[in-house]
């Protein structure tokens, strides 16, 4: 279902500290943690961004959310040091994290606007991301690879907004990250899940043995031409909420006690949406590299 978005006309003023590298609370080890050839993918070379707004809560009352939240990340990249770290580039543009300790980046702002005021549905696309850029940051090599910036409203709530460097994680590791960095500010002494480093499992053997042929990654198959769907002047932002009764509709055309998860489902409906969008033939639609497991 469609939903309205927050007034496009609202204006206000945001003032920001400068930059500044919030390193692990306490020393971590110094070494490098290569990534996994999946993660080495010229595709996963981008920067994302996500925006949190909460509203006021009297349990927050006296409490700076910016300095609850920069000292939570600093005990949290104890745990998670290889998020303070660079990323490097080696030998056939292999990746590795050099685990230097240095730090993500954080803002900390002030605007003059309230959670009301932009309006009654909180929804993508927002119009105001706050989210600063800032000089050196923002590529993929040698610098910071989290960037936090905590944005105080004069209602009393706040915007947490965050930029991370996808070959770093997916969005589920980045979730874990983020309820370690919300135990951590609860007063946590450690997360509940540890993370675990082992990427080495998704390389490719040595010497490499391939055992099957995916066409789905020859450039010479792909149309460029069906991309100018996705050029943002083709393209119309609305926001789309699966919830428990969409899920339940879509589970339904699944067969019985079909071993799926939510997610699964989501990225198999998704997939076909687009798929069909592009007007593609039915062979491409069903190619079972692409649709295998939903």
């Amino acid at each position: 279902m469609a939903m309205p978005i927050p007034p496009a006309s609202l204006a206000f003023k945001v003032r920001r500290s400068e930059p500044e590298l919030v390193a692990p609370a306490t020393p971590t080890p110094r070494e490098y943690k290569p990534l996994s050839d999946i993660d080495d993918r010229d595709g996963h070379r981008f920067q994302y961004p996500m925006i949190q707004i909460y509203r006021y809560n009297h349990s927050m009352k006296g409490k700076d959310p910016a300095r609850v939240i920069r000292d939570a990340l600093a005990k949290t990249l104890v745990f998670y040091y290889p998020f303070a770290g660079r990323l490097r580039e080696g030998p056939n543009r292999k990746l590795s994290v050099d685990c230097t300790g240095e730090g993500v980046l954080f803002i900390e702002g002030d605007a003059d606007v309230t959670v009301e005021e932009f309006g009654d549905e909180l929804l993508p696309p927002f119009p105001c991301m706050i989210l600063h850029d800032v000089e050196g940051y923002g590529g993929v090599l040698n610098c910071p690879i989290f960037l936090v910036q905590v944005t105080r409203l004069k209602c009393g709530g706040f915007i947490f907004a965050t930029r991370h460097n996808h070959t770093m994680s997916d969005a589920i590791w980045l979730l874990q990250f983020m309820i370690a960095v919300g135990e951590m500010a609860q007063g946590a002494l450690s997360p509940t899940i540890s993370p675990v480093w082992e990427r080495y499992l998704l390389n490719a053997r040595n010497p490499p043995r391939v055992t099957h042929a995916h066409h789905e990654f020859d450039r010479e198959s792909i149309d460029t031409s069906v991309n100018k769907i996705t050029q943002p002047s083709n393209m119309v932002y609305v926001s789309f909420f699966f919830g428990s009764k969409e899920v339940l509709a879509l589970r339904r055309l699944l067969p019985p006690h079909h071993p799926c998860s939510t997610y699964d489902i989501l990225a198999a409906c998704l997939w076909q949406c687009h798929t069909k969008a592009l007007q593609r033939d039915a062979g491409f639609l069903a190619h079972p590299n692409l649709t295998r497991g939903y």
